[in-house]
């Protein structure tokens, strides 16, 4: 039996394995698997490049509401360290017709440290260094997906100032188009 459209999030810390786990949903679920990380290193040569991430990650995810509306199922691989984000991300994937999937995945931050630096050691091509340091601003930046999130049947209200989640979304990935207006 096919699932129905499906937008799978990989949710987590660099080094985590959530790479892993997209590329083993797009195998076992014939989805389309989009990940930034191969992208912004053969493109503009690193892993963050004056603002280029954002405006990749909207153009992914637009890439992926489409797969939706065709009928298909997508796995963003974008690790989505924020609330906000996900349910951004989920509002996106409604908006297309699919049903949203969060994958969260964690591991002890010793041997998430070592697999990060092992990855780029083993692939610098695909992949990025990271110094001490920023592994530590990254855990203090990231929210882990709550239970409440992830069991969710509704989204919540969006941020104060924002008329909807899409429309978030789309001042938060600046080539994402603003959904929200087909909606009026």
């Amino acid at each position: 039996m096919t699932e129905p459209p499906t937008l799978h999030l990989t949710v987590g810390l660099p080094g985590v394995g959530k790479t892993t786990l997209a590329r083993r949903i797009a195998r076992e679920r014939w989805a389309v698997r989009l990940t930034p990380d191969e992208w912004m290193v053969p493109l503009f040569g690193g892993p963050e490049v004056d603002g280029r991430r954002d405006v990749l990650e909207g153009r992914l995810l637009w890439t992926a509401h489409e797969v939706l509306r065709s009928g298909g199922s997508v796995v963003l691989d974008f690790g989505c360290w924020a609330a906000a984000e996900r349910w951004a991300v989920r509002a996106v994937a409604e908006h297309g017709g699919g049903r949203f999937r969060l994958h969260f995945v964690d591991l002890p931050e010793a041997e998430r440290r070592s697999r990060a630096t092992a990855r780029w050691e083993a692939d610098p091509g695909t992949s990025f260094e990271i110094p001490p340091g920023d592994h530590d601003r990254f855990r203090m930046l990231f929210q882990a997906p709550t239970d409440a999130e992830v069991t969710a049947a509704h989204l919540p209200a969006p941020p104060a100032g924002a008329g909807s989640w899409l429309a978030w979304a789309a001042t938060r990935w600046p080539s994402l188009p603003d959904f929200s207006a087909e909606q009026e």
